[in-house]
């Protein structure tokens, strides 16, 4: 399996996942520093041998056909790839600049195509291959303050739908749609808190409530991990051109 930014967050959780269900992992980052860390720690829990991460960018098309060359010299090829790259922006119309849009829609798409390009001969030889996108219910809900994101989130989706047609029948293409999920971004709003008596607990419970989530709570990373797993294995075999949404219930489409 072979996880684009897997060093954080939900790409993280999907790496420890997976090597606890005994595959042999792949993954990358940006953040050297950061991914060298984690490699060492979790091949100290599961051994070197099961593990190569390298530092890129994925909007390097010349870094991922290197890091692709990488794993079929070091695993025999790729079975299943996840697509992880890509953080939201936070702008309105009014305040997004032309660069921030050009920005914007060449990392949510370039982030997909790069990997994909690299790895689908893989993928195709596997006999099993599968494409998981982690995206965001910002595709088919935009929110005000993130127009730029929410533009190209929706785009991602566009795109994901039409590979799942185009790369069949050798490869299956699906995403996951995230709604709020708990990260490390939220931790540092939690201890940036005005009041700061109130427990971790609540001022979470607070935020899923004022965000209307009926389940009245942020979601885990290791929760999206589970789905992003399912997806890509042989138990969603017939399944291609889907999205599962992981948003406690938040949204308001069909």
């Amino acid at each position: 399996m072979v996880v684009t930014g897997g060093s954080s967050g939900i790409g993280l959780a999907t790496v420890k996942l997976a090597l606890a269900e005994g595959a042999n992992v792949a993954f990358c980052a940006r953040g050297a520093d950061r991914l060298n860390r984690v490699r060492d720690d979790l091949a100290a829990a599961y051994g070197e041998a099961r593990l190569l991460a390298k530092a890129f960018s994925v909007l390097e098309p010349e870094a991922n056909t290197v890091f692709a060359q990488e794993v079929c010299a070091r695993f025999g090829g790729c079975d299943a790839l996840i697509t992880n790259a890509g953080q939201g922006r936070v702008s309105t119309f009014a305040d997004t600049s032309d660069t921030d849009w050009r920005d914007e829609l060449e990392l949510k798409i370039f982030s997909q195509l790069h990997p994909i390009r690299a790895f689908q001969d893989q993928l195709r030889a596997s006999g099993t291959g599968s494409v998981t996108a982690v995206n965001s219910l910002l595709a088919y809900q935009p929110e005000p303050h993130m127009v730029c994101t929410s533009a190209a989130r929706a785009g991602v989706q566009n795109l994901l739908k039409s590979l799942a047609t185009e790369l069949a029948p050798d490869i299956r293409v699906n995403s996951i749609l995230i709604g709020l999920v708990d990260s490390q971004q939220w931790q540092r709003r939690f201890e940036a808190r005005p009041d700061q008596s109130q427990s971790r607990e609540a001022w979470f419970r607070d935020l899923a409530i004022k965000k209307n989530i009926p389940l009245q709570r942020l979601g885990h990373a290791a929760e999206a991990a589970r789905a992003l797993l399912f997806l890509s294995s042989p138990a969603a075999s017939y399944v291609t051109g889907a999205k599962l949404e992981l948003s406690g219930g938040v949204s308001r489409f069909i």
